[in-house]
């Protein structure tokens, strides 16, 4: 395959290349912190505009281009740059991705040491975080939140300030590699000014965080429900600060430095314990290692606790939940967090499954309803025949079957198939965005 002239001088003075970008990326002039506190003229305050999503909003990177938010000045020309850019790598991101962490490993060597043998996992991360970056480009109180969760995430691995230089350079490299004739000046000015906030803003959120990095648990129980799925419950020495519906990153024994998000299953507890739902995925290293091999006494890191997931119960709306498999954990988590107030929303919770052995934890909900009267449980099974008490169909298909529900708050967790196929329906049968809620990650 031929190469510009530009990309031959970048592969044979990576540092040269290096010292350009780094001064691209330093010459930043707009400051997501600051915009999130005065929204700019992109849009009004986020509850009062009208959002627009892809039709696969877990993949596809931005609106189509037809449905862009209404802009005006720099801020819109950034935005307007960075999606069409992004429209163009996005085919190939699986591609920048590798790039990204190959020119990284090149011109910072040190970073290679933060991450383990096997990339895979790593690269989807990046992918599906750079595909949030560009939906929520415009956005910045939503993106905000997310990247100082990302950044106190990030000591885990123990990225150091000193680190964001080079992973600017590397990413702006990496998609000036694969945007063809797209790329340019104007263009490059854009992405290096938004990674140049993105780091910022991660980098202060790390630097101001008292915590530790990473908090140390032991394994009090390890329960196997099936040959693919296992409870297991740890114990940490500190609490660890989390709220009911958010997500942390683990490191388990069996397989040092490769970090998995799990949600837990309950709310805080006194005794600082945590309980997780685990599901053995086709070619989860980590999965099968935790399900077939966890010891009572083995030590788990946790990171820290990420994720928007959660139920304003002073919003005045009802809530919809939707969850496959093992994202029942944090709905359940959530709900258990609700039985502790005697006024709640009404919550309608759709748990849905190939077949009735997959409905996780039904029986658990369907307990809750039954002291909990604002709560209902409708189980879904895709595979015939008809079970009498559940509904038939995708969760996508059931969910939408009972209606559009625009007054209602819309939680989503699960595999990121099924979160596609669910948001993308309901999309389509009039939920308003603004009430859908979903995690960026899944599970891996």
């Amino acid at each position: 395959m031929f190469r510009s002239s530009s990309a031959v001088q970048r592969s044979r003075n990576p540092l040269k290349y290096q010292r350009r970008t780094v001064a691209a990326v330093r010459a930043v002039s707009y400051d997501f912190a600051a915009a999130a506190r005065n929204p700019p003229a992109c849009h009004p305050p986020w509850r009062k505009r009208s959002r627009t999503m892809p039709a696969d909003p877990v993949r596809s990177p931005a609106p189509p281009p037809e449905r862009q938010p209404h802009c005006t000045g720099a801020a819109a020309i950034m935005v307007q740059l960075i999606r069409e850019s992004y429209a163009q790598v996005q085919p190939r991101v699986e591609d920048v991705a590798q790039f990204f962490y190959a020119m990284l490993f090149t011109i910072a060597p040190d970073t290679r040491e933060l991450f383990a043998a096997n990339m895979q996992v790593q690269r989807s991360r990046f992918m599906r975080a750079l595909m949030h970056i560009v939906q929520n480009v415009d956005r910045p109180d939503e993106l905000v939140p997310f990247l100082r969760q990302l950044g106190r995430d990030h000591r885990k691995f123990g990225v150091l300030a000193q680190h964001y230089d080079p992973m600017g350079t590397a990413l702006v490299t990496a998609l000036k590699q694969y945007a063809g004739p797209v790329w340019t000046p104007q263009v490059e000015k854009a992405w290096s000014d938004a990674y140049g906030l993105v780091a910022k803003t991660m980098r202060e959120a790390a630097e101001a965080d008292p915590g530790p990095a990473w908090w140390t648990a032991r394994v009090v129980d390890h329960h196997r429900l099936s040959w693919d799925l296992a409870v297991v419950r740890v114990t940490p020495e500190q609490p660890v600060p989390y709220r009911a519906g958010q997500y942390v990153s683990v490191e388990v024994p069996q397989r040092p430095r490769l970090w998995r998000y799990l949600s837990p299953a309950n709310t805080p507890r006194p005794d600082g314990s945590i309980e997780f739902h685990i599901r053995a995925v086709p070619g989860g290293s980590v999965s099968r290692s935790i399900v077939g091999h966890t010891q009572v006494g083995d030590t788990w890191r946790i990171g820290s606790p990420m994720g928007l997931m959660t139920v304003d119960r002073s919003s005045g709306r009802d809530v919809v939940m939707v969850a496959g498999g093992t994202g029942t954990a944090p709905m359940r988590a959530i709900l258990e967090d609700l039985t502790q107030w005697g006024d709640n929303p009404e919550v309608t919770i759709f748990v849905g499954g190939r077949t009735h052995a997959d409905l996780h934890d039904l029986d658990t909900l369907t307990a809750m309803a039954a002291t909990n009267p604002w709560l209902t449980v409708i189980p879904a099974v895709e595979s015939y025949p008809r079970t009498a008490g559940m509904e038939h169909g995708t969760l996508a298909d059931v969910v939408t079957r009972f209606g559009a529900w625009p007054d209602r708050d819309v939680l989503v967790c699960g595999s990121p198939a099924m979160i596609r196929a669910t948001v993308s329906r309901m999309l389509v049968a009039g939920t308003p965005l603004d009430r859908i809620t979903y995690d960026p990650f899944t599970v891996d």
